[in-house]
Formats: C-alpha cells, structure tokens, sequence
C-alpha cells in the first residue's frame, strides 16, 4: 500500500544517530544523505526517508500519527527499545512488554524519535 513513508527532522545529524541505531536492529544499513540531505533506509522493499522539511518551516510531530516497525521477536523490540532510549529517544506509554488486544496478544513498545515523532515496535506474539 505505502510506497514509502517521510518523517521530517530540525537535524539531520541528530536523526541519522536515532535512525541508524534504533533500524539497525531490523538490519538497515546506516543512511548517507543524499545531495539534497536526506537519510534513506530501505528493508524488506520499504523505505523510510528523513529530510528538513521542503517549505523551510520547522518539522513539527503529528498529533495522533504513529509510525509502526514490524519486529520478529520481543528480543528485538526490546532491542529496539533500548537502541532507541539510547540514542536520543524518548521511551512513552507503559514500558516495553505484552498488551492484550482484540488483534492478539502483542508485544510492543513506544518512543518518541528526536524531533517528536510517535514510533512503535510490534511483535505479534504466536497464539497458544
């Protein structure tokens, strides 16, 4: 459905250190910016692309959106979590663990990125 999302940034450098630690742990490579300065990480055919915003005003979070990252485990999320806090991350919500839901039992976890954005980990744990 998406072709490729786009989350806006004050600074590059400061999100190129969240981005390249907290994707990382899905196996992204480290982003180089491009000629225009914006980060690009691909996995699995997807793409999430950090730039300053094109109209020259300041990258603002959206009230409401969320950006969800597929994980494998409830380790990676975890490791997910921790990369994130780590570098320059915010952790939100309750704290990384199981949240029983009508989708299945889930394993997930919540950060706000440097510049605000609202990010989730999820693991789909098996059913019993």
């Amino acid at each position: 459905m998406f072709s490729h999302i786009m989350l806006g940034s004050n600074d590059i450098a400061r999100s190129k250190k969240f981005y390249d630690a907290t994707l990382g742990v899905l196996g992204c490579e480290p982003a180089t910016p491009n000629a225009k300065g914006r980060l690009t990480y691909t996995h699995d055919g997807e793409r999430l692309v950090i730039t300053t915003p094109l109209d020259g005003q300041p990258a603002t979070a959206a009230n409401g959106g969320t950006i969800g990252f597929a994980m494998t485990s409830a380790e990676q999320v975890e490791a997910w979590h921790k990369a994130g806090v780590e570098n320059g991350g915010k952790t939100i919500e309750n704290p990384p663990g199981v949240r029983h839901t009508a989708m299945g039992d889930l394993y997930l976890a919540y950060l706000r990125d440097p510049d605000g954005n609202k990010l989730c980990a999820m693991y789909k744990m098996p059913s019993a």
